[in-house]
């Protein structure tokens, strides 16, 4: 019996589907090693990101939280909507109290152009990652904790697998956690010409579907150079690895830009909250601990419920302290009998939150869904992406951009109603069928936005006080 702690890997992927792994796709993607995993491990099917875009889910994920009460509601770093509001307690916080070495390796998204937000200090004792949203993968600038390093010719998913390699070699005699956050396949569209052409060959993809999954095969063989790793240090059984993606596939695009592919005929993708923007893949696999064997749990597992349930597989507590959104669901993932929480909330667009605009609630088996007012989702500021990916000097030089664009948005569209049991892709709205059942989860999804706004407001007084 190993006396140590377990050690924890948590890899991120970004924009990555369930259609996206080549078991799920007939063999359209090749990912052999994230095939294996599920084989080796438990699969999750009713896994659920706490947003459909990544910094809002990435901040959950961190916290145990409704992104909303953590003020990083929207992707726009040159605004500062990304950031993770200080007063959050990370798990990195959490796990290195407890003593172990804490690494974040890849894409971060919860703060730039601020020390303050920078993962050093917000309990990573090692970092090596950019800070935005998105980033070359080619034409890189990267943070070595307090050094930057620009691109030296290598394809940037092969530096996050040589760095994560090498923390894990370096920390493998105590315990250790490393969060592993590739950012393909999210755009720019960049692998190398070996990686693209199987792909093409086949004849059966676009070039912008080619490029995502030779991007995603890119990544397989990394990750799979990760567990070779912890398997030749002896370190996989005391291991637990957790693979998941930060929201669903981005869609839509001309020509051979266009990325929309096979997502299992889920509806909607990235941004949008029907379930192919919110529920993605997941994998934990962990052979002492009893979470092997190629097992599948139908349970729902939501993001916030992450950080309780990794606190208890390693022993620890979850600080009294905090006021989590997410439940221990350990038990369940085990086999054991009980029942798991299946009441949430989502909603997101751009800028100031407006739960009229891409909101959902689910109660069990009923989903209700406010559509998207495509006022909410237009971004004019869209150039400063380009200077923030490019450009970065730019904001530590000049500081972000304060307000946002004036908008105007209309009046909200009627709210939707699904069973997902009998329609899990969401095609038969039933709202006209079960008004009482609409209106009453209608009131409810105002009743939390209500609640979690309220302490979004704070975080954005307190700023605007500090500021003045």
């Amino acid at each position: 019996m190993n006396s140590r702690r377990p050690n924890l890997v948590f890899i991120l992927a970004d924009d990555m589907g369930y259609g996206d792994f080549s078991t799920f796709n007939g063999g359209l993607s090749r990912t052999p090693v994230l095939d294996g995993l599920i084989g080796e491990g438990v699969c999750l099917r009713q896994q659920y990101t706490a947003s459909p875009v990544c910094n809002p889910s990435r901040a959950a994920l961190m916290t145990g939280r409704y992104p909303h009460r953590t003020g990083s509601i929207d992707t726009l770093e040159w605004r500062g909507l990304e950031r993770l509001a200080l007063r959050e307690t990370t798990l990195a916080n959490v796990l290195k109290q407890a003593g172990y070495a804490t690494g974040l390796i890849g894409k971060w998204h919860l703060g730039a152009f601020d020390r303050r937000y920078h993962p050093n200090n917000r309990g990573f004792d090692e970092a090596v990652c950019f800070l935005g949203g998105m980033h070359d993968y080619y034409r890189w600038r990267l943070e070595f904790n307090d050094q930057v390093r620009r691109g030296d010719g290598r394809y940037l998913t092969d530096v996050w697998t040589e760095e994560a390699c090498r923390f894990i070699e370096r920390h493998q005699r105590e315990p250790f956690f490393l969060h592993l956050t590739y950012n393909a396949p999210h755009t720019p569209l960049q692998v190398p010409d070996d990686e693209l052409q199987p792909f093409l060959d086949t004849g059966k993809f676009n070039k912008g579907v080619a490029t995502i999954y030779a991007m995603i095969h890119r990544l397989d063989t990394g990750i799979g150079r990760v567990l070779e790793t912890l398997r030749r240090l002896g370190l996989d059984e005391n291991t637990i690895v957790v693979f998941s993606s930060d929201n669903g596939p981005q869609a839509g695009g001309q020509g051979d830009a266009c990325v929309t592919r096979f997502n299992c005929n889920l509806r909607g993708a990235k941004s949008l909250v029907y379930e192919g923007g919110i529920r993605v893949p997941g994998i934990i696999r962990w052979p002492g601990g009893g979470l092997a064997g190629g097992r599948t749990v139908d349970a729902m597992v939501h993001f916030t419920d992450w950080f309780p349930t990794l606190l208890a597989a390693l022993g620890l507590e979850v600080p009294r302290s905090l006021a989590l959104d997410g439940a221990n669901v350990l038990p369940v993932l085990r086999g054991e009998p009980g029942k798991v929480e299946t009441r949430r909330f989502w909603q997101w667009n751009r800028y100031t939150p407006l739960v009229t605009s891409n909101a959902a609630m689910r109660d069990g088996d009923w989903k209700l869904v406010r559509p998207v007012i495509q006022e909410t989702f237009r971004v004019p500021d869209i150039q400063y992406l380009q200077t923030s990916m490019y450009d970065y000097e730019y904001f530590l030089q000049n500081g972000i951009l304060a307000g946002e664009p004036a908008r105007t948005v209309p009046g909200p569209h009627p709210a939707e109603l699904y069973n997902l049991a009998a329609d899990p892709l969401e095609q038969t709205n039933l709202a006209g069928q079960e008004p009482d059942r609409a209106r009453r989860m209608l009131r409810e999804l105002e009743t939390w936005f209500e609640q979690v706004d309220a302490e979004r407001r704070t975080i954005t007084d307190a700023a605007s006080w500090h500021a003045g």
